[in-house]
């Protein structure tokens, strides 16, 4: 099976924040080596979860490095009110019916 590079960010947002928060989040240009990338809401749009699949860990760690994405982090910061973030390795699983 193949594996995937994972990179997953939980950010907790200002109440109402959600439309300029998508606006600043969404990077430009698209970074080297991302592969896919979701986005999944709250109820509320208090809390919002990107879930980044990448082609190695090292191009992930360039990007996180990367005068881009601090600047990315620096306009979404007035609408954030935690973050939580995570790099993983795994794989799909296979699910059959019996």
């Amino acid at each position: 099976m193949e594996e995937h590079f994972v990179w997953v960010t939980t950010r907790r947002i200002k109440p109402g924040a959600l439309e300029e928060f998508e606006r600043a989040w969404r990077p430009a240009p698209s970074p080297q080596g991302l592969r896919r990338a979701y986005a999944y809401w709250s109820e509320d749009g208090q809390e919002v979860t990107g879930v980044s699949f990448w082609d190695t860990g090292e191009a992930c760690d360039a990007w996180r490095a990367s005068e881009a994405e601090s600047r990315r982090r620096e306009a979404m910061a007035p609408y954030v009110v935690e973050e939580r973030e995570g790099f993983y390795r795994g794989r799909e699983l296979g699910i059959g019916s019996a």
